[in-house]
């Protein structure tokens, strides 16, 4: 078991944690019997532990070395689990410090080791529950985007107490019989190029479709066969707004063909030539649609048949409750769903957007990503319920094709685009999760022809084993694990016993047990075997009472 001593402004951000790290806590209590304890930013723990973390920024405590100096923020941390990103303050350490964590700027440890091997005390040198805080709320700039910070964070605790031989048991964000989880979803944007007469939209897919493809061929970045397609399109669109040839980019049906049974999302606008409002209360007429949800009744209702979703793209829901409850109906009107998930439109979002989303009815949110580049804004590969909110969870967005191949944003080939992807999905297989990712209705056809990099996205999620999932699937698989519960675990005499509880019924996949047992500390870092994956899973599902060799 460990205890947490935290201030009281603190506690939810420490719940939340714990629901990302599951396994056994508790607020620590009078009397209460802790392996290990956590405690941030204040004096001595109320309570003995084998294995005391202090975090903090402030003062460094007496014992340790009077040079202890200030960081400036942000810092990068680096240990053997990787490169952890710290934005709300860092200190370091002098002689006394630890070589185990070490500030990659100034080359100093941002960790102490003190006590004995009866009771170890390990200072690190920030507030671990104000970096959970920043990441859930204001997220990462794009220069660190690809690090997983969260999850570095909680995979740093979890080997710091293995370290210190103290076994573990947690239920992993994995799915039983799988290596992650695949939610493929589309926004909804266009729908039909004979929507557009001579509008902004149409003018550019002509000048891309023509100039830009033969620009694009010359920088490596289309074959002479999509230049000819494109041109070939452009040529069409007189036929196509005269109704007597099919509309290129009407593409739903399509995108059921190429996932061939795996399960996706779609995100449609509730309203026609309505752009919305932004933070600055200014509208962009470009954000306005110009199709009506009635025009996709047929469409969406294949999709519903194939086992696909149907999400609300949202407008104005992210920053008003009444509008957000009128969408919720439009779309849910149309597609018979009680249980609803949104993303905005063009990602807006604010620090209020969760509750105000969660009053207007929505199950989950999928808006936290980012639009310049891909990668994990909240730090997670995981499902999270956002501070202030009490249900919805937030199912983070990962990839975006916009981000990886339009010119103003990373502007990569599909061999850069794989390089940029290959290490968010490597990511999510270490650390469990889910890798979100979002094809838009038009990129699969003229002038984009993104499709062959989305297939090839694919099967390699296949191959590594990917439980393939609607957005709705993937957070009630969330929900499932966070509402699972650990009420006893215990290691003695050679033995672990272990009693646990989770849902049993449905059909989406168990989840896991991971025992890890205690390691054995030389006289080195706690982090030294950080690499052995030296852990049992157990598939878990409905009540379990385990007894079993440790």
């Amino acid at each position: 078991m460990i205890g947490v001593q935290v201030s009281e402004a603190d506690r939810p951000v420490v719940s939340e944690f714990f629901e990302l790290f599951k396994t056994p806590w508790e607020f620590c209590r009078p009397g209460g019997n802790y392996q290990a304890l956590l405690c941030c930013e204040g004096g001595p723990p109320d309570g003995d532990a084998r294995l005391v973390l202090r975090y903090g920024t402030g003062q460094a405590p007496a014992e340790l070395p009077e040079d202890a100096g200030a960081a400036a923020s942000p810092v990068i941390l680096t240990c053997v689990l990787g490169r952890i990103p710290i934005y709300t303050g860092c200190r370091t350490f002098g002689a006394g410090g630890a070589d185990w964590l070490i500030d990659e700027r100034s080359h100093r440890p941002a960790v102490a080791e003190s006590g004995s091997d009866a009771r170890r005390i390990i200072d690190l040198g920030y507030h671990l529950f104000g970096e959970v805080r920043h990441l859930l709320t204001r997220g990462q700039p794009a220069e660190c985007a690809a690090l997983p910070a969260l999850e570095l964070h909680i995979a740093l605790l979890r080997e710091i107490i293995l370290g210190c031989s103290i076994p573990l048991v947690e239920i992993p964000p994995i799915p039983d019989g799988r290596s992650l989880i695949a939610c493929l979803t589309h926004d909804v944007d266009h729908v039909g190029i004979r929507n557009h007469r001579w509008d902004h939209t149409l003018l550019g897919f002509i000048y891309r479709a023509t100039l830009g493809s033969v620009f694009n061929f010359c920088r490596g970045r289309m074959t002479l066969r999509q230049v000819a397609t494109n041109w070939a399109a452009v040529c069409a669109l007189p036929w196509i707004h005269l109704r007597l040839i099919p509309d290129f980019w009407s593409q739903l049906d399509r995108y059921a063909q190429l996932e061939g049974g795996r399960p996706s999302t779609f995100f449609v606008i509730p309203k026609k030539g309505v752009p919305g409002i932004d933070a600055g209360h200014q509208t962009h007429s470009r954000r306005a649609a110009q199709y009506d949800l009635a025009d996709l009744a047929g469409d969406l209702a294949r999709l519903r048949e194939a086992g696909c979703e149907i999400g609300l793209h949202g407008i104005d829901a992210w920053r008003d409750v009444a509008s957000g409850r009128e969408e919720f109906s439009l779309v849910a009107g149309l597609t018979g769903s009680a249980e609803l998930g949104v993303r905005m439109h063009w990602l807006y979002f604010d620090g209020q957007s969760p509750s105000r989303l969660e009053e207007a009815g929505f199950s989950y949110d999928s808006t936290v990503g980012y639009n310049e580049t891909v990668g994990f804004r909240a730090g997670s590969t995981q499902a999270y319920r956002p501070l202030g909110a009490q249900r919805l969870l937030e199912l983070p967005l990962h990839v975006m094709d916009t981000a990886l191949f339009y010119p103003s944003y990373l502007d990569l080939s599909p061999r850069g685009a794989h390089a940029a992807v290959a290490p968010l999905i490597e990511n999510v297989a270490r650390f469990g999760g889910v890798l979100t990712v979002n094809w838009h209705d038009r990129s699969i056809a003229p002038e984009r022809l993104w499709g062959g990099f989305y297939v090839d996205l694919m099967d390699h999620l296949t191959k590594r084993g990917a439980w393939f999932a609607t957005a709705a699937q993937t957070v009630n698989w969330f929900r499932k694990r966070r509402a699972a519960s650990i009420s006893h675990a215990s290691w003695e005499n050679g033995t672990v016993r272990i009693r646990a509880l989770a849902d049993g019924s449905g059909d989406l996949p168990a989840l896991r047990l991971r025992l890890h047992p205690a390691r054995e500390r030389g006289p080195g870092s706690p982090l030294s075997a950080a690499a052995s994956g030296n852990h049992r899973d157990i598939a878990f599902q409905g009540e379990m009472d385990l007894c079993l060799p440790a």
